[in-house]
């Protein structure tokens, strides 16, 4: 029902999307506002302005804590807290409010490129804890991503010696070259360096009988002392 004194309702749709930032990094949303107010007597010609004014600061202040993962869930959240605006202001009555939130294209390409990167990262981190503790998997997982028998002998054969290198380097020149490393940080020659690292392997040899352990592959004594980490060929 319209009193006498009620001026007509009206309606503002958006002509163009509004964007609105978002929590994720370098993605807006985009939000097609519907409005429907009724102007009081006497009010200023710009009054629609400011009714979108308030409505896309509202929407923009909430649109900032959501991320941009789940649309339909940030729609919900920014359509509740228009919801609460309040229904008088000084020139207007706000009768309703609604907007519809989308991602452009080129946000929705970043989005699923990111969730990409994420995933790689998962695995990645995945296959270092767990193959990189456990070498002998590197052979089984190359079986698993090939039909059986698509692996020649050798090429088995040559994963299996990887596996067996990348463990005996765990157990052998790992520990060594941490050693070596404090040993060379007292020297700021890098042939003196590598010296210390002559030293440590003919000790090696002398407490093996004259020789490595079989066990353990030849090592470059040309490693850089700067070198940090495993160090794995």
């Amino acid at each position: 029902m319209r009193w006498p004194w009620h001026r007509a309702v009206r309606m503002s749709t958006s002509a163009q999307p509004r964007f609105l930032p978002s929590a994720t990094d370098g993605i807006a949303f985009e939000a097609v506002y519907t409005i429907t107010w009724r102007p009081l007597w006497r009010v200023p010609p710009n009054v629609e302005e400011a009714v979108r004014t308030a409505v896309h600061a509202t929407a923009a202040e909430t649109a900032a804590r959501l991320g941009a993962s789940d649309v339909p869930a940030a729609q919900d959240a920014i359509n509740a807290a228009l919801g609460q605006l309040p229904r008088r202001a000084a020139n207007y009555c706000l009768l309703n409010v609604y907007t519809a939130l989308s991602l452009p294209s080129a946000a929705q390409e970043l989005l699923a490129q990111q969730a990409a990167d994420k995933q790689r990262i998962n695995r990645l981190r995945f296959l270092k804890d767990h193959l990189y503790d456990h070498p002998d998997l590197v052979v089984l997982d190359q079986l698993e991503h090939h039909p059986p028998g698509a692996l020649g002998d050798d090429h088995v054969a040559e994963l299996q010696r990887l596996a067996r290198l990348i463990c005996s380097c765990d157990r052998w020149w790992f520990p060594l070259l941490q050693q070596w490393e404090q040993v060379g940080q007292g020297f700021t020659d890098i042939e003196r360096r590598q010296q210390a690292m002559l030293v440590l392997s003919d000790s090696l040899k002398a407490l093996n009988g004259g020789s490595l352990p079989d066990s353990i592959p030849t090592a470059d004594m040309s490693v850089s002392g700067e070198a940090s980490g495993r160090a794995h060929p």
